[in-house]
């Protein structure tokens, strides 16, 4: 709840005005100090006549993929990041904790370009070192109650009992590439558990080739190895299609203590 200071119009600069009415475009400052509380998309409705249900068409952004981000200060990235969601609401963060990295927070990104702009930006303009662990995205598990549950972290999923089926992120991504490497990047593109749409020439030496994958099969090395195979002359994109059911297992990955502590020791000697 906050008090509306001043309203008005733009005609074209700010102008005050005593009341503003329905189907009409103008502006508001209430004092908002706290960006999560102003969305791009929310209803603002009066107080003392609240309305029954937001106006439709908007949705929150939601995060596709997940990074981790340890500093060696973490209280100082906490403020780098608060600082930075100012003016990018759709960057979504809490802490987290690793035995081997310390503390850190889980951060959440529309895509992986603003991911890498977020990390860029922490790193140039608050002078931050970090370890980014590898991107990872946002599983459904439908459970056999008739729940669902998101699940960003393979810790967090759910015993094989109690879950019915799980669903992961697809995106249709687009090649644009010279006609000579159209052969490497197909193959490229068969490897990740792809569903070939479609490949068209837009010019007479440029084709357009058309996939659906899963998201986790490209948030990896995928646009650098389009990059080394293309010799960078290839470009890509990709847009969300939806959630599809996959046949997806848990891999955990257990290591002897013992024989990892004569690694360890052998490693010291050595150095």
């Amino acid at each position: 709840d906050y008090f509306a200071d001043e309203i008005g119009v733009l005609s074209p600069s700010q102008l005050q005005v005593e009341e503003l009415y329905a189907g009409e475009v103008g502006y508001l400052s209430a004092s908002i100090r706290t960006v999560v509380d102003a969305r791009v998309g929310d209803t603002v409705t009066h107080y003392g006549r609240k309305a029954d249900n937001s106006l439709l068409g908007y949705e929150e952004a939601t995060p596709m993929v997940f990074c981790g981000l340890f500093p060696v200060d973490a209280d100082y990235l906490r403020d780098a990041l608060e600082k930075l969601q100012l003016n990018d609401v759709a960057l979504k963060f809490e802490p987290e904790t690793s035995s081997a990295k310390g503390f850190g927070f889980i951060c959440g990104f529309l895509g992986l370009l603003h991911m890498e702009i977020v990390q860029e930006r922490l790193e140039r303009e608050y002078n931050l070192s970090l370890i980014t662990t590898a991107p990872s995205v946002v599983y459904r598990v439908n459970c056999v109650n008739g729940d669902t549950v998101e699940c960003s972290n393979p810790s967090l999923l759910l015993e094989p009992g109690k879950r019915k089926s799980i669903e992961e992120p697809f995106v249709k991504i687009e090649m644009l590439t010279p006609k000579d490497y159209i052969g490497s990047l197909m193959e490229l593109a068969q490897e990740r558990r792809r569903q070939f749409k479609e490949m068209k020439f837009i010019a007479e030496n440029r084709a357009s080739i058309t996939y659906e994958l899963p998201l986790a099969e490209m948030v990896g090395d995928f646009f650098d190895q389009l990059k080394s195979r293309s010799k960078g002359y290839a470009s890509m994109e990709y847009t969300f299609v939806g959630y599809t059911e996959s046949n997806l297992i848990k891999l955990d990955i257990r290591i002897n203590v013992t024989v990892w502590s004569h690694w360890l020791q052998l490693c010291t000697m050595i150095r």
